[in-house]
């Protein structure tokens, strides 16, 4: 490691960092003496709040003395439960209240948006997204053109990087939109690639699909709460997230949507047709609460996102995210992609020494990632999966994703300078014994 780069010096970092008091909110994962292991897998599942298991106790405890009243009487009453998520989200995304909210998962919410937002015509049937992208967003897809009768192989465009490249510039999408634009009907794109954490911008990759005649929609599950995002500027036609990652709001915890306005403004509310795309699919819970348990056989939809909803929200799946979006509401997204670019240049600095055996694919700018970084190490994917091993059973928490890659995420609300300086030192120390 560098001269430069010691424990002291990280520590002394730790210590004027103003967001340190943060830390002491989440639940730090031991090991067997107690100790904290070394969590940066905050990509995977984010930390839980201390907070959140005072809520979910509240509900059950709302649950056994109200009964069926909880509903309107409860301490936050079940019924406009997801109002309790609403600004949080807005917030993180950068969207009116009105075009967001928490609904379902992520992949149910993605065949929603689908559902409305693909809409082959003519020749416009396909659809432009990455090649190896998150194998959900991809089934999800070749599902939905198969639905509609066409060819998976023929209406999917794959874009993968130029060879011996890790990742992948928006020119490429450009050049692949003005190539193809007058056949795709819909762009899906993440903010962060899952696998190289690189970053995306959005408000380009809007502009370019708008200017060709194309729905865009953004799959958000590694951006929302890693990296500031402008939605209702960027003029998104939609865009989905889960809340098991960044948002700390637990396993299999409550997804997100968001439909911009001019979507909503454009369906009628009394019928389930309307301007395309956007035509949506129903249930009850997107109805008008006002009129909802009339239980008529007319359709009355609710004001903006709040029609797209279709069941009631899990009580217990939307808890811990309340807890979680308060903290986020008091460190503020902006201060803490502050201390993230600070984490992942500290160790991306820490990695140098090791450039001989780690390959760092995630981008250099630290402006154009996340809070993440990918290595690939020399000797193959069968090291590489030894050498992940070694690190878990050092007490480090990371993880491995097929082929070659183990993700590494200081996370800046509960991961330290200490963190990323200990990683690599173990990692130093593991790659000299793992051959």
């Amino acid at each position: 490691m560098s001269a430069h780069e010691t424990l002291e010096a990280a520590r002394a970092r730790d210590a004027a960092d103003p967001l340190r008091g943060f830390r002491e909110r989440f639940a730090l994962p031991g090991n067997a003496r107690g100790e904290p292991l070394v969590y940066l897998s905050g990509h995977s599942l984010g930390l839980m709040p201390l907070a959140a298991r005072e809520l979910v106790n509240e509900e059950l405890e709302e649950w056994a003395r109200l009964g069926v009243t909880g509903h309107e009487h409860a301490r936050r009453p079940w019924v406009p439960y997801h109002e309790n998520l609403s600004a949080g989200l807005a917030s993180l995304t950068g969207a009116r209240v009105s075009e967001v909210i928490a609904m379902n998962s992520l992949t149910v919410n993605l065949h929603l948006m689908l559902a409305s937002f693909y809409r082959p015509a003519g020749k416009r049937t396909r659809v432009l997204m990455e090649a190896g992208a998150f194998s959900s967003d991809r089934h999800a897809v070749a599902s939905q053109i198969a639905w509609r009768g066409l060819d998976p192989e023929a209406a999917l465009i794959e874009l993968a990087p130029r060879a011996g490249e890790d990742t992948l510039p928006e020119e490429a999408i450009e050049e692949s939109l003005a190539r193809h634009g007058e056949e795709i009907a819909l762009v899906l794109w993440p903010g962060v690639q899952f696998r190289t954490g690189q970053a995306f911008d959005l408000a380009r990759i809007a502009r370019a699909a708008h200017r060709h005649g194309c729905v865009v929609g953004f799959d958000l599950a590694h951006s929302i709460g890693n990296t500031p995002l402008a939605l209702h500027e960027t003029q998104a036609d939609f865009a989905v997230w889960c809340s098991y990652k960044y948002l700390n709001a637990g396993p299999g915890a409550i997804g997100g949507c968001f439909v911009h306005q001019r979507h909503a403004d454009a369906q009628p509310r009394t019928a389930h047709a309307g301007g395309l795309p956007g035509a949506r699919l129903a249930g009850w819970w997107g109805h008008e609460e006002r009129t909802r348990f009339l239980m008529e056989p007319e359709f009355r939809a609710a004001g903006g996102v709040a029609a797209w909803q279709v069941s009631n929200p899990s009580i217990l799946a939307a808890a811990p995210l309340i807890a979680s979006l308060a903290i986020f509401t008091e460190a503020r997204i902006e201060r803490l992609r502050e201390k993230s670019v600070q984490l992942t240049d500290s160790l991306e600095r820490l990695l140098r020494p090791l450039a001989g055996q780690v390959h760092i694919i995630t981008p250099h700018d630290s402006a154009r990632r996340g809070c993440q970084l990918s290595l690939r190490i020399t000797g193959g994917a069968p090291r590489g999966a030894r050498v992940f091993e070694t690190l878990t059973e050092r007490g480090v928490v990371c993880d491995w994703r097929s082929p070659d890659i183990i993700r590494v995420a200081p996370v800046p609300l509960y991961n330290r300078f200490e963190d990323v300086w200990q990683f690599a030192r173990v990692l130093s120390e593991v790659l000299e014994g793992v051959a």
